[in-house]
């Protein structure tokens, strides 16, 4: 059963007690009247007896009160806390023989106990989802990584190309603690990074092959498309293999070669906005080779 079945289950299991202890109906007048015009009869305090000991279980120890407790939804727990206090104040009443009273205070825990649970669920709900979105993306990213890996064995690159995996295999596992921390939302962003730049690397080491080298474009535009798509990749390592190596002579290289990969990045696009693409793509190989030049110069190896 996937994360949202489970939550509406839970959430139609509380909706039936809920509806069993406030709907209970209280006892009609003596037989022979007839059901238009019987009139209602006193409550019960037997009755209500069994109402409230219902309703201690539904607020402290239900599989609704125990689901709201461990959510982290703030909202869910101070309608728990209402609900209890509610309850508390319905034992009160009936204890000082106020029927009516402690009736109306019971009926209120269950509709509490309704709104706590709902907005628990929903919170669980977007958690599971979350959850099994970044087990999702994790795979990815290391089935990219172990393709990275063979073509880089296979080009014998793997020892070159070590410092690139040992930087995304770091990623990974920072993404691995923040989820185990509860920080979800902050490791999927860490595990987008380490999946890019997989991604990436793998671009790069393909980029090297013969074949792609000899690619026949029906355009220039559409060879236009492929060096966008190059010059993106080369962005994306640049920006996650090299952030922990900035500083001194190193960072002054790394700006030049970014600051000119920008410029013929910028001449491309407005050479292809007058349909010059040949021109383009020309402007664009340079872009890429500035990109791996501040790589290669901050000492991280990639192929191409």
């Amino acid at each position: 059963m996937n994360a949202i079945g489970s939550a509406r289950c839970a959430g139609l299991a509380l909706a039936v007690l809920v509806v069993a202890l406030s709907a209970a109906t209280p006892v009609r007048a003596q037989t022979g009247t007839t059901a238009a015009s019987a009139p209602t009869a006193p409550l019960m305090r037997d009755q209500l007896e069994r109402r409230l000991q219902s309703t201690a279980t539904l607020v402290d120890a239900s599989s609704g009160a125990r689901q709201i407790e461990s959510s982290g939804n703030a909202d869910a727990k101070a309608q728990l806390g209402k609900a209890r206090e509610l309850h508390t104040q319905a034992k009160a009443a009936l204890d000082g023989g106020d029927l009516a009273g402690a009736d109306k205070l019971l009926r209120a825990v269950a509709r509490t106990m309704v709104d706590a649970v709902n907005a628990a669920s929903a919170d669980q709900v977007r958690a599971r989802k979350d959850r099994a979105d970044f087990d999702a993306r994790r795979e990815s990213t290391l089935a990219l990584l172990g393709a990275a890996k063979r073509v880089a064995a296979e080009k014998g690159a793997a020892a070159r190309y070590a410092d690139v995996t040992r930087r995304i295999e770091t990623l990974i596992a920072s993404a691995d603690q923040q989820a185990a921390g509860g920080k979800l939302g902050e490791a999927r962003q860490t595990l987008d990074q380490a999946y890019g730049a997989t991604r990436a690397a793998l671009a790069t080491l393909r980029g090297g092959d013969t074949l792609v080298r000899e690619l026949n474009f029906a355009s220039k535009e559409e060879e236009f498309g492929y060096e966008i798509d190059r010059n993106d990749t080369h962005r994306m390592l640049v920006t996650v293999l090299l952030q922990d190596r900035r500083g001194g002579s190193v960072d002054a290289m790394v700006e030049r070669a970014l600051a000119d990969s920008a410029r013929l990045r910028k001449q491309a696009d407005e050479q292809a906005q007058r349909r010059e693409f040949e021109a383009g793509v020309k402007s664009l190989e340079e872009s890429t080779r500035e990109l791996q030049r501040a790589i290669r110069g901050a000492g991280v190896y990639i192929p191409g």
